[in-house]
């Protein structure tokens, strides 16, 4: 599948490390400081044109992952033809420095299934969960 980018400024065309990758890499358009237990949004550079029936997702990279940075994962829509932010969370204590060009997520880009949603009573589970069922 071909996917159209959308280029704002300072951007940088997201790749795969390796043909077989699920994500591609994304990258910082503009350096930033996500401070300690801080959430920011940093620029990606890029849009992209997705079929209807897909989304976009930033996955964390395993590497800022290990270093407490996480990414939200938060779904871009098909409709959507803006700049793609990349959503980081500093889980640690100290500020985290991204500089313009560094590596800070993945796209990936995955099926979506439009479900309908009714207004019915479901089958006789409960709705206990969180560890209802034990350890």
């Amino acid at each position: 599948m071909k996917i159209k980018l959308i280029k704002f400024m300072g951007h940088q065309c997201p790749n795969r490390a390796h043909y077989n990758d699920s994500g591609a890499d994304c990258f910082a358009a503009q350096g930033t400081i996500i401070p300690a237990h801080s959430v920011v949004k940093v620029p990606t550079g890029v849009g992209v044109e997705l079929p209807d029936g897909y989304d976009i997702v930033v996955h964390c990279k395993s590497g800022l992952s290990s270093k407490g940075i996480w990414a939200a994962n938060a779904p871009v829509d098909a409709g959507y033809k803006g700049e793609i932010h990349a959503i980081l969370y500093n889980t640690t204590d100290k500020d985290f420095i991204i500089n313009a060009g560094d590596k800070i997520g993945q796209f990936v880009v995955r099926p979506v299934i439009y479900a309908e949603f009714v207004d019915e009573l479901g089958n006789e589970r409960e709705a206990n969960g969180f560890g209802s069922t034990g350890k």
